[in-house]
């Protein structure tokens, strides 16, 4: 099992920092080589990746697929899912929510 280490800055959400959006949030992530992101699922919010940079795994409710820069993936509202980059460069993708991201939406299963 690889390590989890996802790092994701919010440039667009609900706070008023971010720009105090009201349905939607727009994030730019990066998974470290050899790392994952941790298995989770939101009760509402649906998720659309874009991949910028590097080439990964994304495991949806138990389907794998291989991504790389220019691909996308739509999360469905309560699809378990996550990340996994299996190589030595960064994993680099943008991510929008709608509903906007919150902590109380997200249930981590690891």
């Amino acid at each position: 099992m690889y390590s989890t280490g996802e790092q994701v800055y919010e440039l667009i959400g609900k706070s008023k920092s971010s720009g105090n959006a009201i349905r939607h949030s727009f994030s730019h992530g990066i998974i470290p080589a050899f790392c994952s992101s941790r298995l989770h699922y939101h009760l509402e919010a649906e998720e659309t990746f874009y991949f910028i940079k590097g080439k990964g795994s994304m495991i949806v409710d138990e389907r794998t697929f291989t991504v790389n820069s220019g691909d996308t993936v739509l999360i469905s509202p309560q699809e378990r899912h996550h990340i996994v980059n299996n190589s030595q460069n960064e994993l680099e993708f943008i991510v929008v929510c709608a509903p906007g991201w919150n902590l109380d939406d997200s249930v981590f299963l690891d």
